[in-house]
């Protein structure tokens, strides 16, 4: 239970901070609205640092249903573990999505003109609309996550501190944490980078539930892309780990 509390707590911190810097640059009269997606991108990369920061030493800091899949394809986790951390990862992202709503009320209620703007606080959404081709993107920005993050124990990436040999992710959240920024400034621009069920389905459900002053639809006809995408590059990623190294 130690291990799921762990990514329950981790997700909710990426969510908080992630959804933030979203709601931050786009609600009316935030001091950082139109801050643009630098920021966003940047912002993005350090909340999943004080996630995995957070998580890491407990439970791996996962944080995302296609890491812990993706993982256990590969047989770098243990399949009995998967569903309760999905379920926590789950529940993170939504109570991390409540309380960005519950900080930023005021400011959602003087959005409540733009339901568009208010749902891309929440989750994600094309910038056009072209589901196979929205679903590739998610698929492939998943997949490099993924494939990254089980590079980064390998023996290729090891250095040495006396005798002791350490793989690249020895040195903490600092590279996963330039691989989302990396992800969301060089890939991210065609459909927000979900790249994470826990960050896109967990946020559109709270979206759907809160009683947002104004809110649209919840984009539910979107919602398949950001959960299947992550899933299916996930297992590319593992297949494609085993395959090389």
């Amino acid at each position: 239970m130690t291990q799921y509390i762990f990514e329950f707590i981790g997700t909710l911190v990426l969510v908080l901070l992630g959804d933030g810097v979203c709601a931050a640059t786009s609600l009316k009269f935030c001091k950082a609205k139109g801050a643009g997606w630098v920021v966003i991108a940047l912002g993005w990369g350090l909340a999943v640092m004080m996630g995995v920061l957070i998580a890491g030493p407990v439970s791996g800091a996962h944080l995302n249903p296609a890491v812990s899949v993706g993982l256990a394809i590969a047989g770098k986790f243990e399949w009995a573990l998967v569903p309760g951390y999905i379920i926590a990862q789950m529940l993170g992202g939504f109570i991390g999505a409540v309380l960005v709503w519950i900080y930023y009320k005021d400011h959602y209620k003087a959005t409540a003109d733009e339901p568009d703007t208010i749902l891309g606080t929440f989750c994600t959404m094309p910038a056009i609309k072209n589901g196979w081709r929205n679903f590739l993107c998610e698929a492939i920005g998943t997949c490099l996550l993924v494939f990254v993050i089980l590079a980064l124990g390998t023996k290729g990436n090891a250095f040495a501190i006396g005798e002791t040999a350490l793989g690249t992710g020895a040195l903490g959240s600092w590279p996963v944490t330039c691989l989302i920024m990396s992800i969301g400034m060089s890939l991210g621009a065609t459909t927000g980078y979900a790249i994470n069920p826990a960050r896109d389905l967990s946020p559109r459900l709270a979206h759907a539930l809160l009683p947002i002053k104004g809110k649209r639809d919840s984009g539910w006809w979107y919602a398949w892309v950001p959960v299947v995408g992550p899933m299916v590059g996930c297992a590319m990623a593992a297949g494609l780990f085993l395959l090389v190294f």
